[in-house]
């Protein structure tokens, strides 16, 4: 696994807690710190960002991943109610297409969600050090 999988798998972690997206990040800020040296972080973000498609339905699925998939869900419920109901086995392939197609979805949406948050973390690091530059620059009167 090379160092831009396992940042994400980081941010994935972090997407678990209940918190705000600030919040994320000052944690990411400081995992990342570790993780990688600031020579590396610039070729690692652009790495990262590469691999965020910018088409529209790759950004639909990034903010709306459960309302994407929903309806995939439920022809999955659907299929398994009216299979075993009315004995179809048809319906139950029907179920098991459905399901499928939701999981990868809100899977393929949380990637897509985790990749962006590292993205913005590295953005934040980068302005807090240009910041810190500028002040250090800056001539106290």
């Amino acid at each position: 696994m090379d160092k831009a999988e396992q940042l994400v798998r980081m941010a994935e972690d972090e997407l678990t807690q209940y918190s705000t997206e600030a919040r994320k990040i000052e944690k990411l800020r400081r995992k990342f710190g570790f993780a990688v040296p600031y020579r590396e972080q610039k070729t690692i973000r652009d790495q990262v960002e590469a691999e965020i498609p910018t088409n529209f339905i790759a950004r639909l699925v990034e903010n709306n991943r459960q309302t994407v998939a929903l309806p995939f869900w439920g022809i999955g419920g659907l299929g398994l109610l009216i299979g075993i109901s009315f004995r179809q086995p048809l319906d139950i392939i029907a179920t098991g297409i459905g399901f499928y197609v939701a999981f990868q979805l809100q899977k393929w949406g949380w990637e897509l969600e985790a990749k962006r948050l590292v993205v913005k973390t590295f953005d934040d690091i980068e302005a807090s050090i240009q910041a810190e530059r500028a002040e250090a620059t800056t001539p106290e009167t």
